[in-house]
């Protein structure tokens, strides 16, 4: 993982000067305060948005969605720079970035909205997310249970949600660490995990 990071730092470097082609990708994988986290540090990422998706309520809140009943997942939708980075190099690193082999929430975050899915935009984004995936299943040697769905309506969230990470750093790091996120995905996937930083 850490040999993709260098290419993809170096690649975005070599190209700062062309035109920017900005594209999106939707995924849910668990708090989406972490997919932001992760996500923003990427070279070739423009911005993550924080919100909700797959459901089929409109603008919903955080509480609808949490309490059930909408059928949304918490999403971030990732803008980036095709020029830098490509959508499936980002598929393959989200897969490393969550545990795909759980289909009841991630980490401490249990149940239906805390579900990870990759939501593609047409029938390109789809094969090539469901090539990412069986490319994944093969390395971690178990099934990944994460679906690719079609994506529909993505609604942002609350402001307070947005950039969490950055408002609330020391509420953030103790969240993230008492989950247990990157315990288990240093255990699911060892060296491959994506952890930014992880040493």
């Amino acid at each position: 993982m850490r040999t993709i990071l260098l290419a993809l730092a170096l690649a975005a470097a070599a190209t700062a000067a062309s035109a920017q082609t900005l594209k999106t990708l939707v995924v849910a994988g668990g708090c989406f305060w972490c997919v932001e986290s992760d996500f923003d540090k990427l070279p070739g990422v423009v911005e993550t948005v924080s919100g909700y998706a797959g459901g089929t309520v409109d603008n919903p809140t955080y509480e609808q969605v949490t309490q059930g009943g909408t059928g949304h997942h918490e999403a971030v939708r990732i803008t980036y720079d095709a020029d830098k980075i490509d959508y499936r190099q980002l598929v393959d690193v989200f897969w490393r970035s969550i545990d795909p082999t759980d289909d009841g929430g991630q980490f401490c975050d249990r149940g239906p909205s805390y579900r990870t899915a990759v939501f593609a935009g047409d029938a390109t984004e789809a094969e090539a997310a469901k090539a990412s995936r069986a490319a994944a299943q093969d390395v971690l040697g178990q099934e990944i249970v994460t679906p690719v769905l079609e994506a529909g309506a993505f609604w942002p969230a609350e402001d307070y949600h947005q950039n969490y990470y950055k408002k609330n750093p020391v509420r953030y790091a103790f969240y993230r660490k008492s989950c247990g996120r990157d315990a288990r995905l240093c255990t699911l996937w060892g060296d491959d995990a994506f952890i930014f930083g992880k040493s």
